[in-house]
């Protein structure tokens, strides 16, 4: 019910992403979307890059006053930088007279260009990009403002940079507001300022190295109610959903729900999440291992889902590679590149996680007209207790 698909390449005109299945009726904050994209470009141990783009999302269609009406929404960010690439990367004419050859082991470069039987790995990296990433972050931020509407929020925070971890239990339980606003302020997306003050020093010794740092960071979904995904089919689980979005994040290498792999040093008596009821508030846990799902279904309690990312396959000191044409030793090609962009790939999964939750969202109760679907969760709300 609820689909979207992205083009663009990284040094081309534009980004465009499609959405279609949003409900008529629901009303669009364009100044919330380039909120999102801002975030997504900020970060200590951005590069070059992010200091030439200021994006900004155009509405092409889909959207009347500030309200959807049913048709498809189209989104565009154009690339500031296309003018420096215009010669380049041009549509229809033009040349290149730096064809990239050497491949970056860690990159799409080589299986690209032998999948798709290219001699120019510029075929291949300007797809790869994570710079297509801004696409799917104007995507979740669209969905964002549907779950917000009916009482679901996703934030995200930075627990791990070159193997310093940060403090994360206090996060997955009060105040998400007063959480939100002290990210807000974290040049890393981190809560623990002592460990922030660490990884700055880690991402700054890695840059005069020439190298690049990874790590990880936690996704946690606030006030999802019980019953989306279902368990009757593998490809409608909403864990297995959900992990495989955040692993189509360019450099993601691993996913993890609620306890994850802390599971394996757990009994049984201590990994499950016990189950209790009140009037008031329906069935509940007081833990929450499960990371707020059971048999691939939301069940009550905050979604917590966790990603890896590896370090940035550019590296200014470039590694052994081989030359695709002449098939020759040569050193990996270098592109202008960050040392660092973990808490530009936790924005990237919000919006991903986002966009999950707003599709089992719709598939669970419709979504033609904005008012049925949130009668329709009204009345849900009311059965479950």
């Amino acid at each position: 019910m609820l689909r979207f698909l992205t083009a663009g390449e990284s040094h081309g005109p534009a980004l465009t992403a499609i959405i279609e299945g949003l409900p008529a009726g629901m009303p669009l904050d364009v100044a919330q979307v380039n909120g999102e994209l801002a975030r997504r470009q900020r970060g200590y141990g951005r590069g070059g890059r992010m200091q030439i783009e200021r994006d900004q999302v155009e509405i092409l269609s889909g959207v009347r006053f500030g309200v959807t009406i049913g048709s498809p929404v189209t989104l565009v960010i154009r690339n500031r930088d296309w003018e420096n690439w215009r010669q380049r990367m041009d549509p229809v004419a033009g040349s290149d007279t730096q064809p990239v050859t050497a491949a970056r082991p860690g990159h799409a470069d080589l299986p690209g260009t032998i999948k798709y039987a290219r001699e120019d790995i510029r075929d291949i990296l300007e797809r790869a990009s994570a710079r297509e990433t801004a696409a799917r972050v104007a995507v979740g931020a669209v969905a964002k403002q549907l779950l917000r509407a009916v009482g679901i929020t996703v934030i995200s925070h930075v627990t791990n940079i070159g193997g310093i971890w940060a403090a994360a239990d206090e996060i997955r339980t009060g105040d998400v507001a007063a959480w939100a606003s002290r990210l807000q302020s974290s040049a890393l997306n981190c809560l623990d300022a002592d460990a922030e003050e660490r990884m700055k020093e880690a991402i700054e010794r890695a840059g005069q190295e020439g190298d690049t740092l990874g790590g990880i960071f936690e996704i946690i979904a606030f006030g999802v109610f019980p019953g989306l995904g279902s368990h009757v089919h593998w490809d409608r689980r909403l864990d297995a959903r959900l992990a495989g979005a955040l692993m189509s994040i360019p450099a993601i290498k691993g996913v993890e729900v609620g306890a994850g792999f802390a599971y394996a040093a757990l009994p049984g008596s201590q990994a499950h999440d016990e189950i209790f009821y009140e009037a008031e508030r329906g069935y509940y846990r007081r833990s929450n291992n499960a990371g707020g799902m059971e048999g691939g279904i939301s069940n009550g309690e905050n979604i917590i889902i966790r990603a890896v990312m590896k370090p940035i396959p550019t590296l200014m000191r470039p590694l052994a590679s081989v030359d695709i044409r002449t098939k020759q030793a040569a050193a990996a090609a270098r592109e202008r590149s960050d040392v660092c962009a973990v808490p530009a790939a936790a924005v990237v999964g919000e919006a991903v996680v986002a966009w999950v939750l707003a599709e089992a969202l719709l598939e669970k109760f419709g979504g033609d007209a904005w008012g049925d679907l949130q009668a329709a969760i009204d009345y849900y709300r009311r059965r479950i207790r």
